[in-house]
């Protein structure tokens, strides 16, 4: 060990008792106190290259400790406590796999479309042009358009066997776990 980093580890060690009374001071706990002491030491550690030696360990130190308290404090603001587990055994996803199965088959479903219908309830649909844009773009009558997508549409209906719109999202089965109704 060269002599530089011999001299940054007795600064920073003989800096620890004021580093945990401030750490106290921001935490209220003890052992909340000697984690972020903690997992200041570190941080210091890996950075002790930025570090100049020679100006105020004491204050770059203090600085690294109330930042990190500081984000942890945010981090915390964003978490969800839950200690026994409760609220997690409650929640449920639909898997995602259905989502990619049913891209799938509406891909395929598409590819069926008669060109002209295909591209105009792609432009109304997907692109999100109003139907005068899109009759403007396939050069056609604005009712033109709206009877394509129409027809598109009703046809996407056929091929896909959708009747209503508990065709829509999960299955009978998958629906029972994922909307059960719970009380947070």
């Amino acid at each position: 060990m060269s002599a530089e980093p011999t001299s940054f580890k007795r600064e920073m060690l003989a800096t620890l008792p004021s580093l945990r009374a401030f750490a106290v001071s921001l935490t209220g706990k003890h052992d909340k106190a000697d984690d972020l002491v903690q997992d200041t030491v570190m941080k210091a550690w890996a950075k002790q290259s930025s570090f100049e030696m020679g100006t105020n360990i004491k204050a770059w130190l203090f600085t690294i400790l109330r930042n990190e308290f500081y984000s942890q404090m945010r981090k915390r603001g964003r978490e969800v406590q839950d200690s026994d587990g409760s609220f997690t055994e409650r929640l449920s996803v639909h898997p995602s796999q259905y989502g990619s199965m049913d891209m799938q088959d509406f891909k395929k479903a598409l590819a069926q479309l008669p060109d002209d219908q295909r591209e105009a309830i792609i432009l109304i649909g997907a692109s999100g042009f109003s139907y005068e844009e899109a009759a403007e773009i396939c050069d056609c009558a604005i009712g033109t358009m709206k009877s394509r997508v129409s027809r598109a549409r009703t046809r996407l209906q056929d091929i896909l066997k959708i009747s209503g719109e508990a065709d829509y999202g999960p299955d009978a089965v998958s629906a029972q776990v994922t909307t059960h109704n719970h009380s947070f």
